[in-house]
């Protein structure tokens, strides 16, 4: 089969791998149908993520058909269309029954990670049962590869974690996919203001497609003064963080008024500084979170109804066989206006599947 394998920092290729089979009774082998890239897989290729070895099949998110499934999997069988989680959840484990599947002892992050992911023709997932989720019939198939990661993540991490209440003042620093995401589930809150600050005015057109009632290019250096100015120099009550660098982690800082909270999503490769000489007297809260897809059900259900529509997310298609023009693609998302890119494995519209 083709996979996208991983060869240390700075290089990666498609290549032509053995296809997984299983190793445990809990586990199952889908055919991946559609795939997609995150940025966690950019902090991957640059380095940062050093549990990641070379030699590894990347990627963490997609859905596919269950092709064989262990004697212990009662949930699932050959022929199911299923979402795959990102996070592979025991189930039984004392931090899986915390409700903190993330850091599953046995599970956890390790698709892409420590174990080969999704960017193939196949993939293995552990512990099928309580990792896999079916698709529901008529679903759209675009959103549901948005249900492996970015919208739990920017839901728990961010709105969930910076406790979002019904007429508050967000501001969501990046406006990715996962702020984005972010901005489309805080709204099931009721803020009474949405500000979203990105570099790129493209990324802040879609965000006021998608809710956001004020939007600042942060370009000049400015975002500070203007979210205070917006605020009546009170700061916001939720600041969310979904870039992952210094200079936005300080900006939460900055803009997070008394008794507000900053809830990290961003992926931080370096330090960062923490100005407890301005903060420590301010009674906010900072959270930091490793997204549990612990919300999957609750969102694939709002998904279905027509309450969350997340299919704007993706902008680009593409056949997994041009997975290397569809990261480029990714890696330069303002010249290329691109948010999620979706990867489809040929042999899903009717192909040999053993490509």
């Amino acid at each position: 089969m083709k996979a996208l394998v991983y060869r240390g920092p700075g290089k990666k290729q498609l290549e032509d791998v053995a296809r997984p089979a299983l190793r445990e009774a809990t586990d199952a082998v889908v055919r991946v149908t559609k795939t997609t890239i995150c940025g966690t897989d950019l902090h991957i290729l640059r380095g940062n993520v050093p549990t990641v070895a070379a030699g590894r099949i990347l990627g963490h998110e997609g859905i596919g058909i269950v092709e064989e499934a262990g004697a212990g999997v009662s949930r699932f069988h050959p022929g199911d269309r299923v979402l795959i989680s990102c996070i592979t959840a025991c189930g039984k484990c004392e931090n899986c029954r915390r409700g903190m599947p993330s850091h599953c002892e046995q599970g956890g992050w390790i698709l892409g990670n420590t174990i080969d992911g999704t960017q193939a023709g196949f993939v293995r997932i552990p512990f099928a049962d309580t990792s896999l989720y079916p698709i529901p019939e008529g679903a759209d198939e675009d959103a549901m590869v948005m249900l492996s990661d970015i919208l739990p993540t920017g839901y728990e991490c961010g709105v969930l974690n910076g406790a979002v209440k019904p007429g508050d003042t967000v501001a969501i620093i990046g406006a990715g996919p996962v702020g984005l995401s972010a901005l489309l589930t805080t709204q099931f809150y009721a803020p009474a203001h949405l500000i979203v600050v990105d570099l790129d005015d493209n990324r802040l057109e879609v965000a006021t497609q998608f809710g956001a009632t004020a939007v600042i290019n942060s370009t000049d250096g400015k975002a500070a003064e203007k979210i205070m100015a917006l605020t009546s120099g009170k700061g916001v009550e939720v600041a969310i963080e979904a870039v992952g660098l210094a200079a936005t982690f300080g900006l939460c800082q900055e803009i997070v008024g008394a008794g507000g909270h900053i809830a990290n999503i961003g992926v931080h490769g370096t330090s960062v500084p923490l100005h407890l000489e301005k903060l420590w007297s301010q009674n906010i809260t900072i959270t930091t979170r490793l997204v549990d897809a612990v919300s999957t059900r609750l969102l694939l259900k709002t998904v279905m109804v027509g309450r969350l529509k997340p299919k704007p997310l993706v902008t680009h298609h593409f056949a997994f066989d041009d997975i290397l023009k569809a990261y480029d693609t990714f890696a330069n998302a303002s010249r290329e206006r691109a948010l999620k890119v979706i990867l489809t494995n040929q042999f899903a519209l009717g192909g040999a599947a053993g490509g």
